[in-house]
């Protein structure tokens, strides 16, 4: 049980964290400017900044005398006889569980199989080659910042290198020269069969899964969550083969063995922080009726 002192102070605690990751972005909103890898967080994933900045003290908590603030009227939360006059404020473990039966059965199966799955270190960040594989003939994503080998020398380092891409939502956005070339063809349907922690786009995923899991995830965790895909995202975009020096991020050059050496470490240490993540929200899914694994 938390009190309204206790929780009004993490809840100012939490908006200041999240206020670190998100001024850039929305100082540069009005004014039409992109970043290529800081913005991607709020544009690909459909929270905004505002949703993340709210608190949630997740499953189990009573939030004490809050019945009579604007926290007992936001969604999936219920009010409780705390001995206060107002009484208390607590995630409606029921009602949630049963409004989102088919998102907490579908996440429980899919972090627990990638959970039990070993990592596979050795696709080298090249799905963001082949996102731009022969852009001359498909286009360009992100067509604002440069190529830093130039479009031939990234095409013969995508030729030269093996593509072993196991994520469908990387893998849709090769280009249609690139599919080929992986030595698997993911598909939505397979995604359970496929997901593994080695992936960085997999361990990005954890912040999805969190904020599709609140109010029972906590935001102290959602936000766990978002930091691991941040600096994820960060990685993933200087082992591109786009130029990103005038935005300060030096490249990890995947095309020599040096950089590649350089990438396995960083997506190692990412699938070890992703896996204590994965179980955490795995806990939290224990705690649902239906998020619960068969006796």
């Amino acid at each position: 049980m938390l009190s309204l002192q206790q929780h009004r102070l993490r809840s100012g605690e939490h908006q200041r964290a999240v206020h670190r990751y998100t001024q850039g972005f929305l100082a540069r909103r009005p004014v039409g400017k992109q970043h290529p890898v800081e913005d991607f967080l709020f544009t690909y994933y459909s929270v905004k900044p505002g949703q993340l900045a709210r608190w949630h003290p997740g499953l189990g908590t009573v939030l004490q005398g809050a019945g009579d603030t604007e926290c007992a009227d936001w969604r999936f939360y219920t009010t409780v006889d705390d001995g206060t006059s107002a009484g208390g404020v607590t995630v409606d473990a029921e009602r949630f569980s049963t409004e989102r039966a088919s998102i907490i059965r579908y996440a429980r199966s899919l972090l627990s199989a990638t959970a039990d799955r070993p990592a596979q270190l050795g696709c080298f960040g090249l799905h963001e080659w082949a996102m731009v594989y022969r852009s001359a003939d498909h286009g360009q994503r992100h067509g604002h910042v440069p190529l830093r080998l130039g479009a031939q020398a990234t095409d013969e380092v995508v030729e030269s290198l093996k593509l072993a891409c196991t994520h469908f939502d990387a893998f849709r956005f090769y280009t249609p020269s690139a599919r080929p070339l992986n030595t698997l063809q993911p598909r939505r349907e397979t995604q359970l069969q496929l997901e593994q922690p080695g992936c960085l786009h997999a361990n990005m995923d954890l912040y999805k899964w969190a904020y599709k899991l609140l109010p029972a995830v906590s935001s102290g965790l959602l936000l766990k969550c978002f930091d691991l895909a941040w600096r994820i995202r960060e990685l993933d975009m200087r082992a591109s083969p786009y130029d990103l020096r005038d935005w300060g991020y030096e490249p990890v050059r995947i095309e020599e063995p040096s950089g590649r050496a350089e990438y396995v470490r960083a997506q190692q240490g990412f699938s070890q922080e992703a896996q204590q993540l994965r179980a955490e929200l795995l806990q939290v899914l224990d705690q649902l009726p239906v998020g619960a694994p068969a006796a």
